[in-house]
């Protein structure tokens, strides 16, 4: 099915529902489904393949890249939470493959925090999520129901974040790393960490997650020297920092490690 707007640019449907309602400056590329009572705003990009589910709102300067899935009622675009956003222009962008489960939120970013939120490619975003102004997710991440992201929050690739989880403004949740259900996050998480608790502390290394993502054994076992060094004895994140530089094997994951505690900003969970 074909759709002409006001504009005259040709929009390219498999699917749109009579209900739908899409502003004529919306730029719809083919194959994508709209489902009943969607509401597409004037500034949105939606990429090829995407699906639309009933009840979706995509609003503001948003562009979607191909083959996501939006599901009942997700919100997206929007203006975000902040006090100090005052109508600027500000974007949200969202990479390909990914899936937004019902009732899920993510906002536009804002002047102060970069005017830009961004999510990566291959994340499932879960029921009743929200991923606030200026977070910035990379790939594969997993967010499950109603955990809940701050604004400014980073999220790393590979990362899981579980049920009815609450991050604290200007996190960082590290690549591979796990967060357990029910837990408030005040301080950074380092990559292949496993936390949990009000707050959260740190309960070991993400072996699961490791696993999962291809680490082979040997590279396991330097990270759980790193692990040693920084948990498991009297020195200070410095001190374990000089340790693993004198002490481990050289390897990207060793290096994004070390360099991931040296940016901590609002120090890292323990």
């Amino acid at each position: 099915m074909e759709k002409q707007n006001q504009k005259n640019n040709v929009v390219h449907m498999a699917n749109i529902h009579d209900t739908a309602v899409i502003s004529s400056g919306a730029k719809i590329e083919k194959d994508v489904e709209i489902g009943p009572y969607a509401v597409i705003g004037e500034n949105v990009e939606i990429g090829e393949g995407t699906t639309i589910g009933p009840h979706v709102v995509i609003d503001g300067w948003t562009k979607i890249g191909k083959n996501n899935k939006f599901f009942t009622g997700a919100s997206v675009g929007l203006e975000p939470q902040d006090l100090k956003f005052d109508g600027e222009e500000s974007y949200l962008t969202i990479g390909d493959n990914n899936t937004i489960r019902e009732y899920a939120t993510i906002h536009r970013g804002t002047e102060n925090g970069g005017g830009e939120t961004r999510v990566g490619n291959n994340n499932l975003i879960m029921a009743y999520c929200h991923i606030a102004h200026d977070c910035q997710l990379g790939d594969n991440i997993v967010m499950s129901n109603a955990a809940n992201l701050a604004g400014h929050v980073l999220v790393e690739d590979s990362a899981v974040i579980t049920g009815l989880t609450g991050v604290h403004q200007f996190v960082r949740i590290g690549k591979m790393a796990m967060v357990g259900a029910n837990s408030k996050v005040v301080k950074d998480v380092p990559p292949y960490i496993l936390v949990d608790g009000r707050p959260a502390s740190v309960n070991g290394i993400n072996v699961v997650g490791l696993r999962r993502n291809g680490v082979t054994p040997e590279l396991r076992k330097e990270i759980k020297r790193a692990y040693k060094y920084l948990y498991r004895s009297n020195n200070n994140v410095s001190q374990a920092i000089e340790k693993m530089e004198q002490e481990l094997d050289s390897s990207p994951e060793i290096e994004h490690f070390l360099r991931f505690l040296r940016n901590a900003q609002r120090g890292i969970c323990r």
